[in-house]
């Protein structure tokens, strides 16, 4: 494995890992309402950028690394692509759900 290639992704994983912080921060700042809060957990699962929000690009992530596994595993047997897999749906299919419904939970969309 090219060293280079894991140096790149040791500094992404970094990057984002001060994004997630800041973003942690802003929500357990002071002042944050109801409607504030909801705006920010639709920030993490509606389309912006990347298309799809934060969540759906999380769970490409593992889906292009389950794909990869799928090729280089021993026996291609799924003992490591399916988990990856399964992850990928887990966030897409019941992480991202929850946080809309917490979001209309706090404030329905389109209310002021």
């Amino acid at each position: 494995m090219s060293r280079t290639r894991l140096e790149r992704v040791r500094a992404s994983v970094g990057i984002a890992s001060l994004a997630l912080q800041q973003i942690e921060d802003d929500l357990g700042a002071d002042g944050v309402d109801q409607e504030e809060l909801a705006a920010i957990l639709r920030e993490l699962i509606e389309d912006t950028d990347p298309p799809g929000g934060f969540m759906a690009a999380v769970a490409q992530l593992l889906t292009v690394a389950a794909r990869r596994a799928e090729q280089v595993e021993p026996d291609r047997d799924g003992d490591a692509s399916c988990p990856l897999h399964e992850a990928a749906a887990l966030i897409t299919d019941n992480a991202g759900q929850r946080l809309i419904w917490a979001a209309r939970a706090l404030h329905p969309q389109g209310v002021s």
